[in-house]
């Protein structure tokens, strides 16, 4: 009898494995939130409605800063630079990006998130990019959790775009309070705009 188990659960492991690795591989490639606000910039954010009024590029740990590595339940996993900012996207490019910045975070029961920042050259060029994000391309997922069970939103901030993803493994989550904590990390904004005042 401990035979017939012990075959079973191996190949229910082996399935699993696969499953994450196809995940990894295939699944993350296109998905899209279940829910979605995006926000054009404001008048707030003027006096750096442009890069060349904003010139210093963000650092990793400006953005995400050491305060921030837990934010409500979530736990910051990763934060890195990427090389080029359409590496972060699928069916849209950022136009004229120099920077995109981006952590992912983990909770309990399977709840996880993700923060992506774009740095664009104008306020016009983050518009048209939340705009893409709203259509037909979105952020790649860089953490998992089922897209069906998750909400996003992505505001432009003068020449940058913020991109929140909350997301769980399955429906019941608090999604809501995942997301307005990771929206909360483009605040760092808001400490641009004065230095631009």
């Amino acid at each position: 009898m401990p035979r017939r188990l012990a075959v079973p659960l191996a190949a229910v492991t082996g399935l699993a494995v696969l499953a994450a690795g196809a995940w990894l591989w295939f699944g993350r490639e296109r998905p899209r939130p279940a829910s979605f606000r995006g926000e054009p910039t404001s008048a707030l954010y003027s006096v750096i409605d442009s890069r060349q009024a904003d010139a210093a590029p963000l650092r990793l740990e400006e953005v995400f800063t050491s305060a921030g590595q837990t934010l409500g339940t979530l736990r910051r996993e990763s934060a890195e630079e990427l090389a080029d900012c359409d590496d972060a996207l699928w069916g849209a490019s950022a136009a004229g990006c120099t920077q995109a910045l981006r952590a992912t975070y983990t909770g309990p029961s399977g709840t996880a998130g993700q923060f992506v920042i774009f740095n664009l050259p104008d306020g016009r060029a983050a518009d048209a990019l939340v705009d893409a994000l709203a259509g037909d391309g979105f952020v790649r997922q860089a953490v998992p959790f089922d897209a069906a069970h998750s909400r996003a939103a992505a505001r432009a901030l003068g020449h940058y775009v913020t991109v929140s993803w909350a997301g769980a493994s399955g429906p019941g989550a608090d999604l809501v309070t995942s997301l307005i904590a990771l929206d909360g990390l483009g605040r760092v904004v808001q400490s641009r705009v004065l230095a631009a005042t």
